[in-house]
């Protein structure tokens, strides 16, 4: 699962650091961490270190998804499929969508509601498992009618803690303080990185709407206070104005969304260092090819209905100075493990963003959206040696993250996943 060279040097390439910086330079790994990084000349190469010559192409910090969601589905067809296809066969799915999710570049990923990630994050860790780094919430948060209350099953269906049957996507069901106290501290019991709740409705849930606030301030107050306690945080599904706001007063600290932000509320992100992942990639999918893959009518109306006024509200909120991470909601099969850079691109496209900020939205800001933005997200002395090789410019053009024959070294904690 990947070579370990206990020291080498990667040269003769062209350093974006994730800080914004990009200069001709070298980077020393040692034991799987930068002990070294500069401009030629700069870096003193130890003599016993083996080589990597990028022939003069781009070096990167490992890129960061997040908001995914390692269920393994391969159809749009969230009614039948979760039903009919055995457990085991979705978790075979994920293994699957891991190592595709690491090939692509992808050394790290957010997942913000699957209990087969949660357990699969142990395979992954020690080897058993290829794929990138794994920080999940395991099962999500939600009120009665809520977005993860999948409401044309049974409640019982619904509920980890009650369910006759495993599906990929089960919710915590959880209504007033006391309820979301216990549901936040047995999701920390099922291996919970952070918490995930849903503060708003949403488009892929069908009886509500992106607009309705569903958990109160003092739920989302508990909530989050049980994640503080436990050294977590908490991740929103929040794209109704109200819904966010509640998030951010309550001490959410990412935003997954965000529709409807408004500019109070984007002040409030800034005030408070929230960090807003818009999951542009996942609605860009719904609309152009989400009646081919079983995406049901009514959700296809809710996404056409919101798609404007998102691109409208997170470009207003990339002018206005707020953090701004990748994340694409991606969940297997058509949403497709692997294609994950189409939001670092969509950033480029209808945001606005320069090339060099969407690839800091996706290595330093996506690693605070998963908390571990003391450990990796750029390129830096003393950071776990997550890299990428590229040849081409990405600077110039993202597009050219796409296309995995560009992709040419892939290290994870210093070990070598590909070479050239």
């Amino acid at each position: 699962m990947g070579c370990l060279m206990v020291r080498y040097a990667v040269t003769n390439c062209y350093v974006f650091d994730g800080l914004g910086n990009v200069f001709k330079g070298s980077v020393v790994v040692e034991d799987g961490l930068i002990s070294d990084v500069g401009t030629e000349g700069s870096v003193e190469v130890p003599k016993d270190a083996e080589i990597i010559d990028m022939g003069g192409g781009y070096l990167l910090p490992g890129l960061i998804d997040a908001h995914v969601h390692l269920i393994g589905m391969r159809t749009g067809d969230f009614v039948k499929e979760p039903l009919l296809v055995p457990y085991e066969t979705f978790v075979a799915r994920v293994v699957k969508d891991l190592e595709e999710l690491i090939y692509s570049g992808f050394t790290t990923v957010g997942d913000a509601g699957s209990l087969i990630a949660a357990k699969i994050k142990y395979a992954v860790n020690e080897g058993s498992v290829l794929g990138p780094r794994i920080v999940a919430s395991g099962l999500a948060l939600s009120p009665t009618f809520g977005h993860g209350d999948v409401h044309y099953l049974p409640i019982e269906y619904v509920d980890y803690r009650t369910t006759r049957k495993l599906v990929p996507m089960a919710s915590l069901i959880c209504d007033g303080v006391d309820e979301c106290r216990k549901a936040a501290r047995y999701a920390l019991r099922e291996d919970a990185d952070f918490i995930k709740i849903m503060a708003t409705g949403g488009v892929l849930s069908q009886k509500d709407r992106p607009e309705y606030r569903q958990f109160t301030l003092d739920e989302v107050k508990a909530i989050v206070d049980e994640a503080r306690a436990a050294g977590r945080f908490v991740h929103a599904h929040a794209q109704g104005t109200e819904g966010i706001k509640n998030s951010i007063l309550g001490g959410v600290k990412v935003i997954a969304h965000a529709i409807y932000i408004d500019e109070e509320c984007i002040a409030l992100a800034n005030e408070n260092e929230v960090v807003l992942v818009p999951t542009l990639s996942i609605v860009d999918k719904i609309l152009s090819i989400g009646s081919k893959i079983g995406i049901p009518e009514w959700a296809l109306k809710k996404a056409d209905e919101a798609n404007k006024e998102h691109i409208s509200n997170i470009r207003k909120a990339y002018k206005l100075g707020a953090k701004i991470a990748t994340g694409t909601d991606f969940c297997g099969g058509h949403l497709k493990m692997g294609d994950n850079a189409l939001e670092i691109k969509l950033l480029v496209e209808k945001i606005g963003m320069e090339p060099k900020e969407a690839l800091i939205a996706a290595t330093k800001v996506a690693a605070e959206a998963v908390g571990l933005n003391h450990k990796l997200g750029t390129i830096e002395k003393g950071k776990v040696a997550d890299l990428l090789g590229v040849v081409g410019n990405p600077l110039s053009d993202v597009g050219i993250l796409q296309d995995r024959r560009n992709i040419k070294l892939i290290i994870k904690e210093g070990k070598i996943i590909k070479c050239f």
